[in-house]
């Protein structure tokens, strides 16, 4: 027959003990997910760093924190070779690209740069 709603007593709970999803509420009152991502760094920022000194055409594009992952910064090299890590924020996104004297763009904006799906495609092709 028919399966019953669960209630929220009922729901599924996340292994560290938190909700499976936080609700509005607990965000006004301020509740944080238990098993948060870890945050960026300095491990993070270095290999940034290496794999952009180490490429040419090297953009950087912001993407936004989700429910899964922190905000992250994506670097794009110019045959379209990509890596991605943590980043504390948009404003660390952008000092790390005016560091490494790169442009910057937000990936909500503008989306991903074609050349970055070429060369995951590529990549998928010769496995």
């Amino acid at each position: 027959m028919g399966e019953k709603a669960l209630s929220w007593r009922d729901r599924p709970r996340r292994a560290g003990g938190g909700d499976a999803e936080l609700g509005l509420l607990d965000r006004l009152l301020g509740r944080q997910r238990t098993g948060r991502a870890r945050a960026a760094s300095s491990a993070d920022l270095d290999h940034l760093e290496q794999w952009a000194a180490a490429r040419s055409g090297v953009e950087a594009f912001i993407e936004p924190r989700t429910m899964v992952t922190e905000m992250t910064v994506l670097l794009v090299a110019h045959d379209g070779e990509w890596t991605r890590r943590r980043v504390d924020s948009a404003h660390g996104a952008r000092r790390l690209a005016k560091r490494l004297r790169i442009p910057i763009y937000d990936v909500a904006l503008i989306g991903y740069p074609q050349r970055m799906r070429d060369y995951t495609a590529r990549q998928r092709e010769r496995e």
